[in-house]
C-alpha cells in the first residue's frame, strides 16, 4: 500500500533529523559527576564507581579489571484489574566485568564491558495484566543470557567517545536520571519504544550489535547517534525472548536500527551552585517491514472472514521523542542530593505503530533528610495512546462481533516507589502502580484472549536490592 502524505512527511522529518546527527552520541546524563562509565541495567549506576555491600573480592582491580555483582528480587501483586488477579515472585542476578585496557595492557583510552542475566520466576505484566506499561523493569522469561559486550574507545578528554559490540540503547537514548528510583519498566525504556520496535528495541533483556558514537561539543551541547541490528530477536512469531533465549543471536544481517539525540544542558558543571537542567530532542528510525495494523494485504480488514489472514506490509517505522529535566531544589553542598522533574513526549505513524502518541512525567525527590541522605522517593504518571488505526480495526471487529465488543483507547499509569537504604549496597523499595485500561482497555482482536476486556488494575509490590 501506498503512503499517505501525511506519513511521507514525517517520514521525510525523522530522517532530516537523523541524517544531521550521524556522528553523535551524548554525555552520559549528569556531568556534575563522572557518569561516563558503564551503566548498570538494574539501578541505572556505574559498574565501576558504585557503593556496595563490600562483599566480592576484586583482587585484579589494580591491573584495570573489575567484577560487579547485582541482585534483585521483588513480590508483585495485581490486587485487582487486569486479565485475572495475582502474585509472582521474579529476581535477576547481574553479573558485569569491566576491563580498563590502558592499565591492563597499555591500549590508550579502551575499555571493555561484558555482564551477563540469570533471570527467574514469573511476569506480572505478562501473566496477569497483558499491560504496554511493563510493571518491572526486570520482567523476563526465566533464563541465562548474556546482555551487553562491547568495547569503548575515547579521544580526547571525554570529547569522543565510541562504543562497538552487543548493546542496549536504554541506559542513553530517550532517558532521564530522574526516574532512576521508579520500578515500572517503562520509567526507564518507554512503552512506545519496547511496543513499537521489533524485538522491544536494543534494551532490558535483549541489546542489540551496534555502534554509537559520542561527540560533546563544549560543555553544554552534545549530540547523540547509534546503528543498531533492527531486530536483535531475528524474524518469526512467537516471544522474541524465546528466539535469542541466551543473547548470542549476535546478529547483524536484519535492516537497521538508527537512533539520534542532540542534547542541550545548562549549570551541568560539578560544583555549580546554579540549578542543573537538559533538553533533549531524538528519534528512530527502523528500515525494516511493519504489519499495517488494520488491513490485511488484499485490502479488505483484518476482522473480515473475507480478509487474507495476512497483515499488508509498510516499509519501516520511526519515532521522534522529546526529554525534559530540571532539578528544582538543591541540598546545600550537595550536586546530587534535591528535588528534581522529567517529562517526555514521543510520537510516531499510526499505521505501523500500536502505540502513536507518549507522554510520561515525575517528580524524584532524593536525599532531602540528613538522616536519611541517600533515600529516595519517586511520583511519575504516563500516558500511550492506542493508534488510530488499531482502533479503526476493533471497530472492524466491532460491527462484526456486535455493540459489547470493547475498543482499545489508551492506557494510563500512576506510580510511587519510596527506596530506602539499609546500608550501602543494600536498598528496600516498597512500590505502587495504577494501571487505567491495560492494554489500552482491552486485548489485542489478533492475539491472545481475543477482545477480552481488561479493567483498571492495582499493583503493590516490594524490591530488594543488592550490590555484592
Amino acid at each position: 500500500m501506498s503512503e499517505s502524505p501525511r506519513r511521507r512527511a514525517k517520514n521525510y522529518l525523522a530522517i532530516l533529523l537523523l541524517a544531521w546527527l550521524p556522528f553523535a552520541a551524548s554525555a552520559q546524563e549528569d556531568k556534575k559527576t563522572d557518569e561516563d562509565k558503564p551503566a548498570d541495567p538494574d539501578t541505572g549506576e556505574s559498574t565501576v564507581e558504585e557503593k556496595t555491600l563490600g562483599i566480592l573480592p576484586n583482587p585484579f582491580a589494580k591491573y584495570g579489571a573489575k567484577f560487579a555483582a547485582t541482585y534483585i528480587g521483588e513480590v508483585l501483586g495485581n490486587v485487582s484489574g487486569g486479565l485475572k488477579r495475582g502474585t509472582i515472585y521474579e529476581g535477576r542476578l547481574n553479573l558485569a566485568v569491566d576491563v580498563d585496557l590502558q592499565k591492563l595492557a597499555g591500549l590508550n583510552q579502551l575499555t571493555f564491558h561484558a555482564n551477563m542475566f540469570q533471570i527467574h520466576g514469573d511476569g506480572l505484566s505478562r501473566t496477569d495484566l497483558q499491560n504496554f506499561f511493563v510493571v518491572s523493569g526486570i520482567e523476563a522469561l526465566p533464563t541465562t543470557r548474556l546482555y551487553e559486550a562491547y568495547f569503548e574507545k575515547k579521544w580526547g578528554s571525554n570529547v569522543v567517545s565510541l562504543k562497538a559490540g552487543q548493546l542496549a540503547a536504554d541506559s542513553e537514548f530517550f532517558n532521564t536520571k530522574y526516574t532512576d528510583v521508579l520500578t515500572n519498566a517503562s520509567m526507564g525504556w518507554p512503552a512506545i519504544t519496547s511496543v513499537d520496535l521489533p524485538s522491544g528495541g536494543p534494551s532490558p533483556p535483549l541489546a542489540a550489535v551496534g555502534a554509537r558514537l559520542l561527540v560533546n561539543i563544549g560543555d553544554n551541547l552534545s549530540v547523540l547517534g547509534g546503528i543498531f541490528d533492527g531486530n536483535q530477536a531475528g524474524p518469526g512469531t512467537g516471544d522474541p525472548q524465546q528466539r535469542d533465549r541466551y543473547g548470542i543471536n549476535f546478529r547483524v544481517n536484519d535492516p537497521p536500527l538508527l537512533l539520534g539525540q542532540i542534547q542541550y544542558s545548562w549549570n551541568n558543571k560539578k560544583g555549580d551552585p546554579n540549578l542543573a537542567g537538559s533538553f533533549k530532542l531524538g528519534g528512530w528510525r527502523n528500515f525494516g517491514p511493519f504489519s499495517d495494523l488494520r488491513f490485511a494485504s488484499n485490502g479488505m480488514s483484518l476482522a473480515s472472514p473475507e480478509s487474507s489472514g495476512t497483515p499488508a506490509m509498510l516499509s519501516g517505522d520511526f519515532g521522534l521523542w522529546a526529554v525534559f529535566e530540571q532539578k528544582l531544589y538543591r541540598v546545600p553542598k550537595s550536586d546530587d542530593r534535591g528535588i528534581g522533574v522529567f517529562g517526555r513526549v514521543s510520537s510516531s505513524p499510526t499505521d505501523s505503530s500500536l502505540i502513536d502518541l507518549y507522554t510520561d512525567a515525575g517528580i524524584e525527590f532524593i536525599g532531602l533528610s540528613e538522616a536519611r541522605p541517600n533515600d529516595k522517593l519517586g511520583i511519575a504518571a504516563g500516558y500511550a495512546h492506542v493508534s488510530r488505526r488499531a482502533q479503526a480495526l476493533d471497530a472492524d471487529f466491532r460491527a462484526l462481533m456486535g455493540p459489547f465488543w470493547p475498543q482499545r483507547s489508551f492506557e494510563g499509569l500512576f506510580t510511587a516507589v519510596y527506596q530506602y537504604e539499609v546500608r550501602g549496597g543494600w536498598t528496600v523499595q516498597p512500590n505502587l502502580q495504577y494501571i487505567v485500561h491495560p492494554g489500552g482497555g482491552a486485548t489485542d482482536p489478533l492475539g491472545t484472549s481475543p477482545g477480552r476486556l481488561l479493567r483498571n488494575a492495582m499493583v503493590l509490590g516490594i524490591r530488594t536490592t543488592l550490590k555484592f
